[in-house]
């Protein structure tokens, strides 16, 4: 893999890792904020958040692979 590719790389593993923890913090102020009235919300958030982190946690260990670690 060139340089080029490991940086294009590393950029994606921040961009998901960012988008992930913005699923986060949406879950967090929904607990805080709108339950028990949101209620509904949860599944579609909970799904949504998943699927985040199962993105950078993909990307990550392509990443880790690529590094050596």
């Amino acid at each position: 893999m060139s340089d080029e590719d490991i940086k294009a790389l590393e950029k994606e593993v921040r961009k998901l890792k960012r988008i992930s923890q913005e699923w986060a913090s949406q879950m967090h102020d929904l607990v805080e904020d709108r339950l028990p009235v949101g209620y509904e919300e949860i599944p579609g958030m909970a799904q949504s958040t998943y699927e985040a982190c199962k993105a950078w946690a993909e990307a990550n260990a392509r990443l880790m692979a690529v590094q050596g670690g």
